[in-house]
């Protein structure tokens, strides 16, 4: 797209204020904030630019989220504006500030909590069935000064989209799901779950995955409402029928199911693609294991199917037939997640499975390796060392969620 075209879709918001600063040197009174979608899914990058400012000049620009737990967290960079007083995010590389390095996004996901160390904060936001979206206040400063100020729109769930909570009860499941606009084109279901924390989690993935189309439930497996309180012999079946009850919703294609697992869940998912694979037509796993562990933190059996325990010991996978994506960070501090994802793709090539399978593998990224991007994220959760770096976290969410999208997507 041209430099004229984009110009001419671009939203431009003026602030004026300020005025001379010192003696002598003289800054700019006003700037405009430019980007090309104020309000978007929070997966999705925009463009910054900043012009109006005077050649040469040094300015700040900053970014501000308050979360739910009124914890305010910001981030800044600053940077020369070029020969035309345009400070362009995508192109520039900041001299100073909470990020380096040339990253249009850089002010969102390397934002950091006024009090406390960021390597421990959690950025807490409201679950998208509550909240909708947040929203981000960006700002440019001169010699202190705030000369621009503009506020971008961040959405969980795009118009159209549905969700309802399922409880054991009524359901015989413990998640939520959520659907896409109606009218659309059937697309694949997208079954989530996460790891030994336990809970319904990943409800924000989910969420975005139903605004690009796919219908997607977060399921809780345990330590949930009606479900068992630890990791302790959960049947595979329980899956099965989560994976079965969104091939019947409106919009899902009734022969088309992905499973993504992180950490102890990548057990399930890797497991259910073995065990059903008629059901799982593609497998993700994030931070995965190649082999089924003790149940947690009781150490009895993890997993059950037919009524009996499933052994500890290598996941087998010569009946896998759709494609297996494996995400693992290269620091991972809790376990060898990249050496089991390596093995997890020596087991698929062995077993002849003609089905597209890779690992991605990001040397200095931990066990938060995933998923979506762009937001702030603290290597240490609950005392423990997740390993990695934010920076490193950062970027191979970045690099990687367009390829689960796609996978998702074929």
């Amino acid at each position: 797209m041209g430099v004229r075209r984009w110009l001419a879709g671009v939203a431009a918001v003026l602030v004026t204020g300020g005025g001379v600063v010192g003696c002598s040197a003289v800054v700019s009174t006003n700037a405009t904030i430019e980007f090309d979608a104020a309000v978007a899914l929070a997966d999705q990058p925009i463009h910054v630019r900043v012009s109006g400012l005077r050649a040469g000049e040094t300015v700040t620009v900053a970014s501000q989220v308050d979360d739910r737990d009124g914890q305010r967290w910001s981030a800044d960079a600053t940077f020369e504006a070029d020969g035309h007083g345009v400070v362009d995010l995508a192109r520039s590389a900041p001299a100073s500030g909470t990020y380096s390095g040339v990253d249009g996004m850089g002010l969102f996901w390397s934002m950091r909590p006024a009090t406390g160390d960021p390597e421990w904060a959690l950025f807490r936001l409201g679950y998208p069935e509550e909240a909708g979206a947040y929203e981000v206040r960006l700002t440019v400063s001169a010699a202190g000064r705030e000369i621009a100020a503009r506020t971008v729109t961040r959405r969980w769930v795009a118009p159209g989209v549905t969700h309802r909570t399922l409880t054991v009860g009524a359901d015989g499941l413990a998640g939520v799901i959520f659907l896409p606009a109606p009218g659309g084109q059937r697309r694949t279901g997208v079954l989530l779950f996460g790891g030994s924390e336990g809970g319904i989690g990943r409800r924000y993935e989910a969420a975005l995955l139903a605004s690009r189309g796919h219908p997607t439930l977060a399921l809780g497996y345990f330590g949930a409402p009606g479900l068992p309180k630890y990791l302790d012999d959960i049947p595979l079946e329980y899956f099965a029928t989560a994976a079965r009850l969104l091939t019947r919703q409106p919009g899902a294609d009734p022969d088309d199911v992905v499973v993504s697992g992180y950490s102890r869940g990548s057990e399930a998912a890797l497991l259910l693609a073995q065990h059903y694979p008629d059901l799982v037509h593609g497998t993700i796993l994030y931070a995965p294991s190649d082999t089924v562990w003790a149940g947690y933190p009781k150490r009895g059996n993890a997993w059950t199917i037919d009524g009996e325990p499933v052994p500890q010991s290598a996941i087998p996978v010569t009946r896998v037939r759709g494609p297996v994506l494996a995400i693992a960070g290269g620091d991972d501090r809790v376990w060898s997640s990249a050496e089991q994802a390596q093995r997890i793709m020596r087991r698929l090539d062995d077993a002849e499975v003609t089905a597209a399978h890779q690992v991605l593998i990001y040397p200095e990224a931990g066990h938060h390796v995933g998923s979506f991007p762009y937001l702030p994220a603290g290597t240490i959760v609950g005392g423990r060392m997740m390993g990695g770096t934010r920076d490193a976290n950062a970027a191979a969410r970045i690099d990687s969620w367009p390829r689960v999208l796609a996978l998702a997507a074929d």
